[in-house]
């Protein structure tokens, strides 16, 4: 590939001309990606890393058979949905046909955000309320109407206060059945989004609701960025009777490029993929594996105080004292920026950034499960040498990628033993690829 630019010009373009608040991954030490495959990620040099970070690519990067159909409906036509057309009648068939039969309509957009947005609007023109309850540390969007119910991302002034104390644990089987009845006996709708967790992410289920149960059937479903495998694509799937109350407000509602010829056709391209390569079972399989193999990594490790998750959908919480379970914040971007140099890519994520996030294509192997935990594994097993039993004394910068700026040098003398040799990853060896092996680290513990 011909780059424009080289890595700084690139760099300094983009802080020159894209807003300050568009924040990038690994800010100390960006990446500059040029192309990628299936799992894994190139840089300029021809660099592969292994993508655990990027659940967008839902069922890999530039699958053959999604930029196939993109390429030959671009061909042929695209304009907006006010002509009649068969994809996206298409794929709204299909589409609902992966949900409860009560959900039956449909609504397109560009984006989850979009999606969650025309939600609101769609319950409040339903019931006539306005109030919202949400988990705290959600994100559903970045539009105007979403940004008070996503604390996680937007709630950080500092003038706020919390008006309530919450608590939050992975719901058990039965929990949003409960959550629902109340809401419903106040008045309210139940809706359900599905943008992270959607099209078999959690393995035996195509949709994360219904691991609460089959009877279980919310009243509007949103979904977004895996629907179009990183073509802006997103929807909405709600009942008639709400469709009806929409409908009834006199308002037309209209989205330019919301299920456009070549949105649909992409988005029919994942389902095929997702259907014929058994996706939703590589999750349960290879999701399965990879957490056996995390939870050997937690009785090896001090710091990994949990792993938890379903599917291809897992989380490594990271603490200094497990008593206590205090978010080891700085270990966790330490350990992640150390991952980067392993050609792994992670990210660090909750309400303290110190749970390491596990979301990659869905065609993520057992080869990859098991090269990612090899490197975790060296990472933990330096760190703790370095730290022993008391995390105290580590003073790594605590920012997350994407809004960091260098991490510090930890005040800690490492042993003199290097790091363990970068291991040939079985992907690059059949992409003719092979990682460059690392130098030992210093006498210092650096990030």
């Amino acid at each position: 590939m011909c780059e424009l630019y080289s890595k700084q010009d690139t760099l300094a373009l983009r802080r020159k001309h894209i807003g300050p608040s568009c924040k990038i991954f690994f800010a100390a030490d960006p990446i500059k990606i040029v192309r990628a495959q299936r799992q894994y990620m190139f840089d300029e040099k021809g660099e592969q890393y292994l993508d655990c970070i990027n659940n967008v690519a839902h069922v890999g990067h530039c699958h053959p058979e999604v930029v196939k159909a993109a390429m030959k409906q671009m061909e042929l036509l695209n304009t907006n949905s006010r002509f009649l057309h068969d994809n996206i009648v298409e794929y709204a068939k299909r589409l609902c046909a992966t949900l409860p039969e009560k959900l039956s309509v449909c609504y397109f957009t560009n984006s989850g955000s979009e999606a969650n947005d025309l939600a609101l609007r769609l319950a409040r023109q339903f019931r006539g309320h306005q109030d919202v309850i949400t988990l705290d540390h959600a994100y559903h969007g970045h539009l105007t109407s979403l940004i008070e119910i996503s604390p996680y991302k937007f709630r950080k002034g500092k003038d706020l206060k919390k008006e309530f104390v919450h608590v939050v644990i992975i719901p058990p089987t039965g929990y949003f059945q409960k959550v629902a009845e109340y809401v419903r006996a106040a008045g309210g709708v139940f809706i359900a989004d599905e943008v992270q967790v959607g099209f078999g992410r959690v393995g035996k289920h195509f949709w994360s609701f219904q691991m609460h149960g089959e009877d279980f059937v919310p009243d509007i479903v949103t979904m977004g960025k895996p629907m179009g495998n990183g073509h802006p694509v997103a929807c909405v799937v709600t009942t008639k009777e709400i469709a009806e109350a929409f409908c009834s407000s006199g308002m037309e509602y209209f989205n330019t490029y919301g299920g456009n010829p070549v949105s649909s056709a992409v988005a029919l391209a994942v389902l095929d993929v997702i259907e014929n390569e058994d996706l939703q079972g590589n999750a349960t399989r290879v999701g399965g594996y990879l957490t056996e193999l995390l939870k050997k990594q937690k009785a090896k490790h001090t710091l990994i105080g949990d792993v938890r998750g379903v599917g291809l959908f897992i989380g490594i919480d990271l603490v200094k004292d497990h008593q206590r379970r205090t978010p080891a914040t700085a270990e966790a971007q330490h350990v992640i920026y150390k991952m980067k140099e392993k050609r792994v890519l992670l990210s660090a994520d909750g309400p303290h950034r110190n749970v390491l996030k596990i979301k990659p294509p869905m065609c993520f192997s057992e080869e990859d499960a098991k090269f990612l935990v090899d490197q975790l594994d060296g990472i933990l097993t330096v760190l703790e040498e370095a730290i022993g039993t008391n995390s105290e004394g580590v003073t790594i910068s605590e920012n997350t990628p994407g809004r960091t700026k260098k991490p510090k040098e930890a005040h800690v003398e490492v042993l003199s033993a290097g790091a363990p040799e970068q291991k040939e990853n079985p992907s690059q060896k059949r992409n003719g690829l092979c990682a460059e092996k690392q130098s030992p680290l210093s006498k210092r513990l650096k990030t």
